[in-house]
């Protein structure tokens, strides 16, 4: 397993430089946005139509040792809006054929969300069975218009040789390892999970437990922690709106990690991994709102380069 970097958080960096800054703290794998709400700032999907600004790109990942370990276009291609249904597609499509010629083998995205029918115009996230006509939304949802679109949607990935890790986070039709697996049943093998942690442990999942759950529909890892603050979630419960800047008044914030959970408990999260067959990259988000991207950014990469290292056997000595 080896570190790597969700890369947005360098975005007002020119690739060459983020490659160089990210060469500095020992990080050699990069997961990199192509648009939708990750932005493309180190990545352009034109590159399919431009063979020299593509052979340029890989020189520059080349020079600077750098591998891919994934692409990200996360989106809402169920959108009841049509046009930003498609705009969501195209991307989605996009980066498919770009991680196909990259050879890349894994695109990271987010399931969408429809709205209450196909005049909608706002996405509607159902999250309680009653009234019962929530559950009946919930029902035309995942018949009409989740299950068409991922179902031919997975096709493609595989026809091109990619795989298709989804983020489960809440806002979204898969939210949570059920509903990761749900989908991955009706859309097939090609379908798994970009898992991260963070958005487990505020929804009351147990991280490690899940992983045994997930086993081989993880297909990469996210390194973001979550800190709980106990004291404001009698008050808000955990479906908490307020701002993330918030953060006196929130039932949990998003932490670098080692803020929220310690050494010991990413210690037996990263042996869960490999117990279950992950041995990809841990790539490091930053949302932090209390530590700036670049503060961040160095102490997660502190904290998990110590995490990995007492992961691995030691050298023995007769060698």
């Amino acid at each position: 397993m080896r570190l790597g970097v969700f890369t947005p958080l360098l975005s007002h960096l020119p690739l060459e430089d983020a490659l160089a800054a990210l060469k500095s703290l020992q990080i050699d794998t990069v997961e990199l946005g192509t648009g939708n709400y990750p932005g493309d700032a180190h990545c352009k999907l034109s590159m399919l139509e431009d063979a020299s600004a593509l052979q340029e790109f890989q020189r520059k990942l080349k020079d600077h040792g750098m591998s891919i370990s994934a692409l990200s276009c996360h989106g809402n291609a169920l959108h009841p809006q049509q046009a930003l249904a498609e705009k969501a597609r195209e991307v989605n499509r996009k980066t498919i054929l770009l991680a196909e010629k990259l050879g890349v083998s894994t695109v990271v995205d987010f399931s969408g969300c429809p709205g209450d029918s196909h005049a909608a115009q706002s996405p509607n996230w159902v999250t309680c069975p009653w009234p019962p006509e929530y559950l009946d939304l919930l029902r035309w949802q995942w018949d009409e218009v989740v299950t068409p679109y991922w179902t031919q949607h997975a096709k493609f990935a595989t026809d091109h040789g990619v795989k298709i890790a989804i983020e489960m986070h809440p806002g979204f039709v898969v939210y949570s390892p059920e509903t990761l697996l749900r989908l991955r049943t009706i859309a097939g093998p090609s379908i798994g999970c970009n898992y991260d942690p963070s958005h487990m442990f505020w929804q009351g999942i147990d991280p490690i437990a899940a992983v045994r759950l997930l086993g081989e529909a993880i297909f990469h890892v996210h390194a973001k922690d979550t800190q709980m603050y106990s004291a404001n979630l009698s008050l808000t419960g955990v479906l908490d709106t307020k701002p993330y800047t918030d953060e006196r008044n929130r039932g949990w914030v998003f932490r670098t990690c080692g803020y929220g959970h310690g050494a010991e408990w990413w210690k037996e999260f990263v042996s869960t991994l490999r117990m279950y067959g992950y041995d990809g990259a841990l790539s490091i988000e930053h949302e932090d709102s209390l530590l700036s991207p670049g503060e961040g950014l160095a102490r997660a990469t502190h904290f998990l380069s110590e995490v990995i290292l007492k992961e691995k056997p030691a050298a023995a000595w007769w060698v």
